[in-house]
C-alpha cells in the first residue's frame, strides 16, 4: 500500500515531504541498508524509480536483491534487477513501494550499480492547525459584517427597483431587450 493509498482520518494534519534518494553497490560495498532515525514517529516509504550499470561495469550480470532487514527473518533475498551492459543497462522500476528499513545487495557483479528513487515522508503538518485558527477568526469578523451587508444602501435599491420597473414598461423587441447591436460597416 502506498502512502496515497492511505486514508486517515487525521490526513489534513500531515502532509507527504519527498526526497531524492540514491545508492551505489560495488565490489566494495555490496550491500546497503536504506533506514530512517527511531525518532522519526512518521510514516516512511521508498519509493523506487530506476536501476542502472555505471560505465565502468563490466559486461557481465549484475544481480540486485532486496534482503529482508531483520535479523532472523528466514525470508529468502528477492532479486530486483538483473543487468548486464550489452542488454539492459538500466531499468525503470515501477509501483516498487517499500517501508524501511531496506536491504539492497549485489548478489552477483561488480558493479557499480545505481538505485535511485524518492524517499516520502509524511510529516506533520504544523501549519495546517494555524491556517484552521486563522480561518475560525476570520469567521468571526466576517459574521457582523455580513449582518450589515444583508440590507443594500437606500439609493441602490431604490436604483434597482425603478430599473425593474422600466424594464418592464418597455414593449417586447425595444432595443434594450434585444442586446447591444453592431453597426455594419
Amino acid at each position: 500500500m502506498s502512502l496515497t493509498d492511505s486514508v486517515d482520518i487525521d490526513s489534513k494534519s500531515e502532509k507527504p515531504v519527498s526526497l531524492i534518494w540514491g545508492c551505489e553497490l560495488s565490489s566494495e560495498r555490496d550491500s546497503y541498508t536504506f533506514q530512517v532515525p527511531e525518532e522519526w514517529q512518521c510514516e516512511q516509504q521508498l519509493a523506487l524509480r530506476t536501476i542502472c550499470l555505471g560505465e565502468a561495469a563490466q559486461d557481465e550480470f549484475h544481480v540486485v536483491e532486496i534482503v529482508a532487514a531483520e535479523e532472523g527473518d528466514a525470508r529468502a533475498p528477492v532479486p530486483l534487477a538483473t543487468l548486464k551492459p550489452s542488454v539492459l543497462p538500466m531499468a525503470t522500476l515501477v509501483g516498487v513501494e517499500l517501508t524501511p528499513p531496506v536491504t539492497f545487495h549485489l548478489r552477483a557483479g561488480s558493479g557499480p550499480v545505481y538505485i535511485s528513487g524518492q524517499h516520502v515522508s509524511m510529516m506533520p503538518n504544523l501549519s495546517w492547525d494555524e491556517e484552521e485558527e486563522e480561518e475560525e477568526e476570520d469567521a468571526e469578523e466576517e459574521e457582523p459584517a455580513e449582518e450589515l451587508s444583508e440590507k443594500p444602501p437606500k439609493g441602490q435599491a431604490a436604483k434597482k427597483g425603478s430599473a425593474a420597473k422600466q424594464e418592464q414598461r418597455l414593449p417586447r423587441g425595444s432595443p434594450s431587450q434585444q442586446g447591444p447591436r453592431s453597426r455594419p460597416g
